[in-house]
């Protein structure tokens, strides 16, 4: 990336990083060269640093003149990044640097995810550390590992090395948009024994493709097409006359499944794929103003020696139907809030077993414990195990926080616009963290981001400079 795009710019030194990051792989699970390049950093101007065994990186800048007595300020986001390709790209995450491209106000990436999420916070973090003329209280930038994941690098965060009483975490994607609280969840995992049987039948191939998908939490009420769940009606429609061969979905439990395919086998295949095709098209006119670029192709497929018996295929069909996906309900105290959802996000044969991964999101906990029981049902009906993952709590709204106003005023006297205070319906670290720091007064912000999660994930220059200076009013004014 030529960064003389960025020379009149007053966040030159956040895409600097920016593009230094982009150099490293950062795959969620597959951090250790991301956080070593982080203590790195740190150590090069003889900061404090320490890195815990999950990769979990602390660095501390002691605080410039007239701010020794404030307590000090955590500036907190997340390293990893969803890893997200087009088909055609030959991208891979875990040696290849991030092509970035920059036209006009918009930065991307060359048919990969960008990882601005959430790499925007840590660059951010990085030319704050790096600064010689911002005023500030002492600073703790915390970065943690597989946020994308499930959030376990900030589960391990004990608060042993960290004294900020206010935290600043840099993972929202709407500028001017200032966000307070957060759902809470879990993953439920299902999986079945593939048992197989001979076949001597004819196969199809189902192929569902272009869907939108999105990020599960945020993009969940724009009710686009899971990939999964329209491929499961497919099947449910001729459910009496196949088996199924192999079948798989989805490939990130907090993505909207954008790709699912199936081979299937049938006596009568041209009565099946006739059928098949029926069913396709109602479907697609159904997701005509969400998904009108969704494809359902029905092919012949070349012969298998063996399929799924019918009862294991009849009991995937039945739970991919019975399984609930989107938004389920409303929030009663925020009009317009998602309180409850869940993802059907990943279907994939793997050691003899098909094994789902249902992303389940609410900030009502015994809203959530609901939707994970109506899993655990589907499954017992169908003869599938069913286990809960990834926990993690929601984060909920502080009336007496002081870093909110601190915030709205910030925003105010940079853009001249007003702000809002809003909660959303994903999970953000603050919830977790709030665990360890009880205490600690947070709020989260950040710049427009956009298709996160999905190749097409970009980013606005413009508002990445906007909420670098915002950032900074923030700091200075935390007294």
């Amino acid at each position: 990336m030529d960064l003389s795009n960025f020379d009149n710019l007053d966040s030159k030194e956040v895409f600097r990083w920016f593009s230094e990051m982009s150099k490293i792989p950062r795959e969620s699970g597959h951090e250790k060269e991301i956080s070593d390049f982080l203590v790195k950093f740190a150590k090069g101007r003889n900061l404090e640093v320490y890195q815990d065994k999950e990769n979990n990186v602390i660095i501390k800048k002691k605080a410039t003149s007239g701010y020794e007595n404030v307590k000090p300020v955590i500036i907190q986001g997340h390293m990893d990044m969803v890893c997200e390709k087009t088909k055609e790209s030959k991208h891979d995450f875990r040696k290849d640097p991030i092509e970035l491209i920059v036209e006009g106000d918009i930065l991307r990436a060359n048919d990969t995810t960008l990882g601005g999420d959430d790499g925007i916070a840590v660059a951010m973090g990085l030319a704050l550390l790096d600064s010689k003329d911002i005023p500030h209280p002492a600073l703790e930038i915390l970065v943690t590992t597989a946020e994308e994941t499930g959030m376990d690098g900030a589960s391990a965060i004990t608060g042993e090395h960290l004294d900020g009483k206010t935290l600043i975490n840099i993972d929202g994607e709407v500028e001017g948009v200032f966000l307070v609280s957060c759902a809470g969840g879990l993953n439920t995992l299902v999986d079945f024994d593939i048992k197989k049987e001979d076949n001597s039948n004819e196969a199809l191939k189902i192929e569902v493709s272009g869907l939108k998908g999105g990020h599960s939490g945020i993009e969940i009420n724009n009710q686009r097409a899971n990939a999964i769940k329209v491929l499961g009606r497919v099947l449910y429609a001729v459910k009496n006359d196949i088996n199924i061969a192999c079948i798989e979905g989805g490939a990130k439990h907090n993505a909207i499944a954008k790709n699912a395919d199936a081979v299937i086998v049938a006596k009568d295949i041209d009565k099946v794929k006739t059928a098949i095709e029926t069913i396709a098209n109602n479907i697609k006119a159904e997701y005509r103003v969400e998904d009108p670029d969704m494809k359902i192709v029905v092919s012949k497929a070349d012969a298998v020696k063996e399929c799924y018996t019918k009862e294991v295929s009849n009991n995937v069909i039945d739970f991919i139907m019975l399984s609930p996906d989107g938004v389920l309900y409303m929030s009663r105290d925020i009009e317009g809030l998602v309180q409850t959802s869940a993802n059907n996000g990943i279907l994939k044969e793997e050691n003899n077993k098909l094994i789902f991964t249902i992303s389940i999101r609410s900030s009502v906990s015994s809203s959530s414990n609901e939707i994970a029981s109506r899993v655990e049902i589907a499954a017992a009906r169908t003869n599938a195990n069913c286990k809960r993952s990834s926990e993690y709590p929601a984060w909920e709204y502080d009336a007496n926080s002081k870093v909110k106003d601190i915030a709205l005023n910030a925003y105010k006297k940079i853009t001249g616009k007003d702000a809002k205070i809003e909660a959303i319906h994903a999970g953000l670290e603050c919830g977790i963290l709030k665990k360890p720091l009880p205490d600690v007064d947070m709020i989260s912000m950040g710049p427009d981001i956009w298709d996160v999660h999905t190749p097409k994930e970009h980013l606005s220059i413009a508002s990445v400079d906007r909420m670098w200076k915002v950032l900074k009013e923030l700091v200075i004014n935390i007294k």
